[in-house]
């Protein structure tokens, strides 16, 4: 019920008021890189951090997809699956198929440093998937999981499994499990600031005179 809970409030939010709250409280290392960005039409994906890492390699190897389907085995309803790919771009780690078997078990999205594929089918599943591109080149034998569910680094962003992450058209924002609380509140402060600084700036208040008023821009 808790985890339900924080994922209703970060659905009500945006990357950029979740990252803006974060610099204030010193999480300054945040956000993902610009290349990882929606590739389908659910363009907004938040949830709990289930991690994995993926390498590139040069052979079949004797047991392939066997961590990358444990990990889909062992994430719980609410988990996002975080993938630091090493921005591979050589081959598609994700498709439908991985898609289709998240939905079954209430997985809400993948984000990774990687490619997807099948996106025609992709575009008819309510199922986020953030990534760097789309290459049809099947993962066997190019890239494959050798860690789950431990801490991984995307672009200079620590990330655990237990975290918690927000993502939209603007990017992605990964939210440390001690934080969540505190930067939930902080946030949803800010988000209604926001709105009175609409106001004014809609009704032509100047810009420096708004700011004044509600130390917000």
């Amino acid at each position: 019920m808790e985890s339900e809970s924080t994922i209703s409030r970060l659905e009500s939010l945006y990357s950029a008021v979740v990252a803006d709250v974060l610099d204030l409280m010193g999480f300054r290392e945040q956000t993902l890189s610009p290349g990882i960005r929606p590739l389908t039409r659910e363009v907004m994906v938040s949830g709990r951090v289930f991690t994995a890492r993926a390498v590139e390699v040069s052979t079949i190897p004797k047991a392939p997809y066997q961590l990358e389907m444990g990990a889909i085995e062992q994430m719980k309803s609410g988990d996002v699956l975080v993938v630091d790919g090493g921005h591979h771009v050589g081959s598609a780690f994700w498709g439908e198929l991985l898609s289709t078997a998240c939905l079954a078990k209430g997985v809400r999205g993948v984000v990774m440093s990687a490619c997807c594929r099948d996106l025609w089918r992709l575009e008819q599943l309510p199922f986020p998937v953030f990534g760097i591109g789309c290459r049809p080149t099947d993962s066997l034998g190019r890239i494959d999981v050798v860690e789950i569910g431990e801490p991984v680094v995307i672009d200079q962003v620590q990330i655990a499994s237990g975290d918690w992450i927000l993502g939209d058209r603007d990017g992605v924002v990964v939210i440390p499990d001690r934080a969540i609380d505190d930067a939930l509140s902080a946030a949803e402060a800010k988000q209604s600031g926001e709105n009175s600084v609409r106001e004014d700036l809609a009704a032509g208040m100047p810009v420096s005179e708004a700011f004044k008023k509600h130390g917000i821009l």
